[in-house]
């Protein structure tokens, strides 16, 4: 039988980079609206910081459903 190609390890970055990528994401599309709406750079940080906060929101929110359908799997 073959076993998992991933070890723990590499699991745990992998998902890691995801996480850290999908809030970077977020983050970068808030500012990128704020510009495209004619805001102005103070106002386009605000927005990416926003956007980073959210996406770490949405991040810890969708870890805790996850481990929450896991523990009922």
């Amino acid at each position: 039988m073959v076993g998992p190609s991933l070890s723990d390890e590499d699991r745990r970055a992998a998902s890691r980079r995801l996480k850290m990528g999908f809030v970077a994401l977020v983050g970068c599309s808030g500012g990128l609206v704020a510009i495209a709406a004619g805001a102005t750079a103070v106002q386009a940080l605000a927005a990416v910081l926003v956007g980073l906060l959210v996406g770490v929101t949405l991040v810890l929110y969708l870890n805790w459903v996850g481990s929450e359908w896991r523990r009922k799997r």
